[in-house]
């Protein structure tokens, strides 16, 4: 009697782990970010690679878990009666509860990346030995939802399709199958639809204007010393934007003044009149969607502009494409050495405040988050809650970082390094 007892409460144990390490899986999975696995395992690919059935058939196997534990501690107590077996079941209820779900949710949340690389292959067991069922439970609620005449969403279809196909992605470059660049470009395609293009734009401080008011002579050597075709038109102040000239479009008007039936001489060119009707989009506007307008509108050139339509900067369609493909240049731009990013003998990297998480993200293989920031600087005052002084040093997201030159409000310079790259130094 007494050995089935002790097999009974080691099933109750293991059974309740079970259900805490499902718990913590599936947190992990939900919270990892969206195309950014770097994990550590084949296994955790796969499990990602599983997408939305895998994570039904988790979910499924932490709730017959969870109920099997439940089931053997009342069986235990089969024999209490009254108010005593309530309040055992009462007890037995909140301890499931907090032991078999929240607290691991909570770590699998916080350390997504770390849980997966740890619990891959018990995940991948798990979500091999319930697919079936969860397959068979997906059928059932489809024809269910078909009885009430109901229908699935199907943008929750969409983004479980393209969960799928990131996860594809991310066992092809864990299995080393993919390289970093490929993934990169494929990924950087499926996330123009979660990212906005006040992301990627140039802000309105670094857009380069032509001033309407600016003899001729002036606005022709200025567009033929830009490395841009396409040139805002302003008037009095930056912000009062009349139009947009095309370097085509100035060559023929410069054509037809110079060399036209009836001369006029450059001094009478109206670069207003050359100047096409500019186009402002809000700042909210998704990547994916502002790429199908370009093309839909045939034209590459938008400024954006903040929900009282002010102007906050400009975004091109080859913006939008070196989200995918990385940087686009030709034999017009000018190529100078990029400084966002260095690395010095020590193993620490300086970066430009102003670079994006996304940017460094990709030249990093690193994971910082993205959500709350769009730069480095942004991301440093979210987490500190204050603008920082020039020399103080944070510690978050597995980062040792020191703020190393600070102009009036702005974070101009940041000194960054994983924390477990400094700890594997000063141990060598």
């Amino acid at each position: 009697m007494m050995m089935h007892n002790l097999w009974v409460y080691t099933l109750i144990i293991a059974t309740l782990a079970a259900a805490a390490l499902l718990a913590a899986l599936i947190a992990a999975l939900q919270h990892l970010p969206h195309g950014r696995s770097s994990v550590a395992t084949v296994a955790s690919a796969k499990v990602i690679a599983r997408g939305e059935l895998g994570l039904m058939a988790l979910r499924l196997a932490h709730s017959l878990t969870a109920l099997a534990a439940l089931s053997g501690l009342l069986w235990q107590a089969r024999d209490w009666t009254g108010f005593a077996f309530g309040w055992l079941t009462f007890a037995a209820g909140i301890a499931l509860a907090v032991l078999g779900r929240l607290i691991p949710s909570a770590v699998g949340t916080a350390a997504a990346e770390a849980t997966l690389a740890r619990l891959g292959g018990f995940g991948l067991i798990a979500a091999w030995l319930f697919t079936p069922l969860a397959a068979l439970m997906r059928v059932v609620r489809q024809a269910a939802l078909r009885g009430f005449g109901l229908t699935f969403d199907l943008s929750d279809q969409h983004d479980a399709l393209r969960d799928d196909i990131a996860g594809a992605i991310a066992l092809g470059h864990s299995g080393g199958a993919m390289q970093k660049e490929d993934r990169d470009r494929l990924l950087g395609a499926l996330d123009l639809s979660d990212r906005a293009v006040e992301e990627i734009m140039r802000h309105r401080r670094q857009i380069e204007m032509l001033n309407a008011d600016d003899p001729p002579g002036d606005i022709v050597a200025q567009m033929l010393a830009s490395p841009h075709s396409r040139l805002p038109v302003f008037r009095d102040e930056a912000e009062n934007i009349l139009g947009v000239v095309h370097t085509k479009d100035l060559l023929r008007e410069m054509d037809r003044l110079l060399r036209g039936d009836a001369p006029e001489g450059l001094e009478n060119l109206d670069i207003l009149k050359v100047a096409k009707k500019p186009y402002f989009i809000p700042d909210t506007t998704n990547l994916d969607e502002q790429m199908r307008e370009f093309l839909k509108r045939r034209t590459h050139f938008a400024l954006v502009v903040d929900e009282y339509g002010a102007l906050q900067g400009l975004i091109t369609l080859e913006d939008i494409l070196e989200e995918i493909v990385g940087d686009i240049t030709d034999e017009f731009d000018v190529v100078t050495r990029d400084s966002s990013l260095k690395r010095d003998a020590g193993g620490d990297y300086l970066i430009d405040g102003a670079m994006t998480i996304r940017d460094l993200n990709r030249a990093t293989d690193w994971q910082l988050p993205d959500a709350e920031a769009n730069t480095i600087a942004g991301l440093v005052i979210h987490e500190a809650q204050m603008i920082p002084s020039e020399g103080q040093v944070f510690h978050f997201h597995g980062f040792r970082i020191e703020v190393a030159q600070r102009r009036e409000n702005r974070i101009t310079k940041l000194k960054l390094r994983p924390v477990a790259a400094r700890a594997l130094t000063d141990r060598a």
